[in-house]
């Protein structure tokens, strides 16, 4: 699961996805790292408390991941086990403390996490 803060430091030249995807705290993974994975027939399905809020196949993504890791590996040297964030298709929604969020992907299974203040 990918849970995004947005810091109010709007005056910083670092993009702010950069800065909250990296932060501490912000970067939960699981359950398991897929290899072989059928982006073109893969949902993504995020529940927030019970209700589906995104439901959408990773081929919806803006990039396909084989050009999201020929960017990344243009600029930094990528090691198997290394882990690049992509973002969800679709929308999303302000989420505050004691919401559990479940993303489940077909071929992967499903993250529960609760949102702490």
């Amino acid at each position: 699961m990918n849970i995004k803060g947005r810091p109010p430091t709007a005056s910083s030249t670092v993009p702010s996805s950069r800065r909250s995807k990296g932060a501490d705290t912000f970067g939960p993974l699981g359950p398991a790292i897929a290899v072989g994975l059928d982006c073109k027939t893969s949902r993504l399905q995020t529940r927030v408390n019970g209700e589906v809020k995104q439901s959408q196949f990773l081929s919806d993504l803006l990039f396909d991941p084989a050009t999201v890791v020929s960017h990344a590996s243009q600029s930094v040297t990528l090691y198997p086990g290394d882990v690049i964030y992509t973002g969800t298709p679709g929308s999303t929604s302000a989420l505050k403390p004691g919401d559990t969020v479940e993303v489940e992907i077909d071929g992967i299974g499903i993250l529960k996490n609760t949102v702490a203040a």
